[in-house]
């Protein structure tokens, strides 16, 4: 009987590592995507939060300002819930060849990622407020480049290694100028 657990766990962990993706796997696909061109002027954004289970439990619009000066990026963001509820996030970049780290007031650490082809792999932990406590989500952010002006994300959330949801949203670039004024605070200079 143990010979039969044993050759499940061995398939399992085989059938996980097979599905893994890697960004590399898009090293060919274009447009190629690079970040402080297409993040880089106004940009909205149109979006979906799915539970564990697939249902979709919110909607968001978002706009995004965004500059670049050399290889520092500022991403300027603010969402609309459909509950009424208002986030901003101020995300500052940092451009190292096809590496990428960031930080943001809700952001735990660095996050770090790189980008392939028409796509970027951003991993990160996130303060989320659930049930009036903060708890830390990891993020695996994939992003598409669709177009030079329209992009796909998707994020999975996990707590523990466990899926506790999904994002997905689309993003327009709208023009090559950002929108300004800038949230306060919100500036490459911390």
């Amino acid at each position: 009987m143990s010979g039969i657990v044993s050759k499940s766990l061995w398939l399992s962990a085989f059938l996980v590592a097979g599905c893994s993706n890697s960004v590399q796997d898009y090293s060919g696909k274009t447009p190629a995507l690079h970040l402080d061109e297409f993040f880089n002027g106004e940009l909205v954004a149109h979006g979906i939060v799915q539970n564990y289970r697939g249902k979709v439990i919110r909607q968001f619009n978002a706009e995004i300002n965004a500059e670049w000066q050399g290889q520092n990026g500022l991403l300027d963001e603010k969402f609309f819930f459909d509950d009424g509820e208002r986030q901003n996030r101020c995300w500052r970049l940092r451009k190292t060849g096809n590496q990428y780290t960031g930080t943001a007031q809700d952001v735990v650490g660095v996050a770090e990622g790189a980008t392939a082809g028409n796509a970027l792999n951003w991993r990160y932990t996130l303060k989320v407020p659930v049930n009036g406590k903060i708890r830390h989500i990891n993020f695996d952010d994939w992003l598409y480049l669709v177009d030079e002006n329209n992009l796909i994300n998707r994020a999975k959330m996990s707590k523990f290694g466990f899926t506790v949801g999904e994002i997905t949203l689309y993003i327009r670039k709208i023009s090559n100028e950002p929108k300004y004024p800038f949230t306060t605070g919100c500036t490459l200079q911390l």
